[in-house]
C-alpha cells in the first residue's frame, strides 16, 4: 500500500478505522468541536451545528474554482456539506450552511459520492466544511478505500476546530485548507456567534502546520502535501488582517502559503450590521496586500475581484 496518500496507510494499519468509530461514538454526546453541545446526535438530537446522526451533503461537483494547486487542470472534487457549527451573518452559502438545505448519505453512498468524484478525474477531495461531520467522514472512508479511492483529501475548513480533533488527523489528511477568518473574539462572537474563535483557530493552524509543513507541490503545480491558509478580508478591517498575520510570519512560518480573498459580498444578513453592509474596496484590500508584505508573507496569492467573484480561484494570481 502507497504512503500517499496519507489515509491508505492508516486504512491498512487499522488506524483509521479505529479513529473513525472512535470519533463516531463520541457523537452519543457531541463535543467534536470547541461548541461542546453534548447532545446525543446518534439519536438525531441536534445543537449549535443542526447536523444529527448522517452527514448531509448539499452538492457535490468537479469544482474549478478553488487556488490553482487545488482546482488544477482537471477540477477539485468538492463535498459541499450541508450545516455548519459557525453563524456568520455574511454567510455567502446560507441556503445550506444555516438553513440546512441538502440530503442526507449514509456511510457507504459518502463513500460512492468520492468513488465517483475520482473516477470524474478530480485531483483531490475538497471537503468543504467538514468539521461537524468528520466521524461520518472518516467512517464513509473505509468502504472509499475498499473500493479503490486513491487522490489526496483537502481539509477545507472555517478554522473553528478543538486542536483535539485536528491531532486525530495526524497521518490521514495531507492537505489543510483552513480560514483565518477573526484576530478579535468580539468580532467574532458578534458576526459569527464565535467569541473564541481567534483561540482555537490559532492553535488548529498550528497543529496543522506541525502535521503537514508548508505546502508542497507536484511537477503538475498541483498541491500533494501542506498548509494552505485562507484569509477574507472584511470591510472596515473587520477580520484583523495585520494581527493575523503576525500571527502566521511569527508562530507559524514566514514560508506559509496564504490565500488572501478580495471576493467579501454583504449575503445574507450583513445587510443590519453596518460595519460590513458593502463591498470591500479596493483600498482595503490594497493596504491587506501590504501587510503580508510587511511580514514577509510572500508565498502564496492575490484576487483581484473586489466582491465581483464568488469563488476563490477566479481572478486569483501569484502573492
Amino acid at each position: 500500500m502507497p504512503d500517499y496518500p496519507s489515509y491508505l496507510k492508516a486504512f491498512e494499519s487499522g488506524k483509521l478505522g479505529e479513529i473513525a468509530a472512535r470519533l463516531f461514538d463520541t457523537l452519543s454526546s457531541c463535543a467534536i468541536c470547541p461548541r461542546k453541545c453534548k447532545v446525543n446526535r446518534l439519536e438525531n438530537k441536534t445543537g449549535f451545528c443542526k447536523a444529527g446522526k448522517l452527514a448531509k451533503v448539499y452538492s457535490f461537483l468537479s469544482h474549478h474554482g478553488e487556488e490553482p494547486p487545488i482546482s488544477g487542470t482537471k477540477g477539485s472534487g468538492t463535498i459541499f456539506f450541508s450545516h455548519c457549527n459557525m453563524g456568520c451573518v455574511y454567510c455567502q452559502n446560507y441556503e445550506f450552511s444555516q438553513l440546512g438545505a441538502g440530503k442526507e448519505y449514509t456511510s457507504e453512498e459518502l463513500a460512492e459520492v468520492m468513488l465517483k468524484l475520482q473516477g470524474m478525474g478530480c485531483h483531490n477531495i475538497n471537503l468543504v466544511t467538514p468539521t461537524h461531520v468528520l466521524p461520518q467522514i472518516l467512517k464513509a472512508l473505509q468502504p472509499a478505500c475498499e473500493q479503490g479511492l486513491k487522490i489526496p483529501l483537502v481539509y477545507n475548513t472555517s478554522g473553528y476546530e478543538l486542536p483535539g480533533a485536528i491531532k486525530l488527523l495526524d497521518g490521514i489528511i495531507d492537505i489543510y485548507l483552513p480560514d483565518m477568518r477573526y484576530a478579535d473574539g468580539a468580532i467574532s462572537k458578534k458576526l459569527s456567534q464565535a467569541v473564541d474563535y481567534p483561540r482555537y483557530n490559532q492553535e488548529a493552524v498550528r497543529e496543522m502546520y506541525r502535521q503537514v509543513g508548508r505546502a508542497e507541490f507536484d511537477s503538475d503545480g498541483l498541491i500533494r502535501r501542506g498548509l494552505i491558509i485562507r484569509h477574507l478580508v472584511l470591510p472596515n478591517r473587520a477580520s484583523g488582517t495585520d494581527k493575523i498575520m503576525r500571527f502566521i510570519a511569527e508562530e507559524i512560518s514566514k514560508d506559509t502559503y496564504i490565500s488572501l480573498m478580495s471576493q467579501y459580498l454583504p449575503y445574507h444578513k450583513a445587510s443590519g450590521y453596518p460595519e460590513i453592509s458593502r463591498r470591500l474596496k479596493k483600498e482595503e484590500y490594497e493596504e491587506a496586500k501590504k501587510i503580508l508584505e510587511s511580514y514577509d508573507l510572500l508565498n502564496g496569492w492575490i484576487q483581484d475581484s473586489y466582491g465581483s467573484e464568488r469563488f476563490a480561484g477566479v481572478n486569483i494570481k501569484p502573492a
